[in-house]
């Protein structure tokens, strides 16, 4: 049972690592190679010279949710939809400057996916990982309070994304505020996983780790 608990463990914090990781090194990354400027958003970085590091890690936290299993169906059910939506995001890529009627078309799927995608992951945060089995713990329910803000913090990053694309883009262009909200989403999706993989505020035991 302490392998099992472990493997899940592993796999929650391999998920974190990779969300918090995607924007530091394709951000930073494109400017030591390329250099250039900011692009305008993460899904930019797909026609950067960090294109593979962008499709790689999408597609790798998609294989790990798929292979993630939480408390029950529901759980399931989300990290499925959440793998397939961020594989979709890494496969049919956002359009670009200007694009064909079939790039549009892509870019079109390319948001909804991505609009799934966080809005699963902010799902997970809000109702399955504040999920226990009995009375929380004192460090449960600090947990809680974290996967919670990260929740908000990302449906709070989509909704400031659609505000400033329909009526700021053209003002805040040169801000890239479509990047860094994006980035900080990403960043609390990873910080969330961190933090169910008990590598931030773990149960203090010494037999075995629990999952809540």
């Amino acid at each position: 049972m302490t392998a099992f608990v472990r493997s899940y463990l592993f796999l929650r914090r391999a998920i974190g690592v990779l969300g918090i990781l995607l924007p530091i090194v394709v951000i930073a990354g494109k400017q030591l190679l390329e250099g250039g400027g900011l692009l305008g958003s993460l899904s930019g970085y797909y026609y950067s010279d960090l294109r593979n590091v962008f499709v790689g890690t999408l597609c790798a936290i998609g294989v790990f949710l798929i292979a993630y299993r939480g408390y029950g169906r529901v759980d399931d059910i989300a990290a499925n939809v959440a793998a397939i939506a961020g594989i979709g995001v890494a496969l049919f890529p956002t359009q670009p400057v200007s694009p064909t009627p079939t790039e549009h078309a892509i870019g079109v799927a390319h948001l909804v996916f991505a609009a799934v995608f966080f809005l699963t992951l902010a799902f997970f945060c809000l109702f399955l990982f504040t999920k226990a089995d009995g009375a929380p713990t004192k460090r449960k329910r600090s947990r809680n309070a974290v996967y919670r803000t990260c929740g908000i913090v990302m449906l709070a990053c989509l909704v400031l994304i659609v505000v400033n694309g329909l009526f700021f883009s053209a003002a805040t262009a040169d801000l890239h505020p479509t990047l860094w909200l994006e980035s900080l989403a990403v960043f609390a999706f990873g910080f969330a996983w961190l933090t169910k993989g008990q590598t931030l505020l773990g149960d203090q035991q010494q037999a075995q780790p629990s999952l809540p």
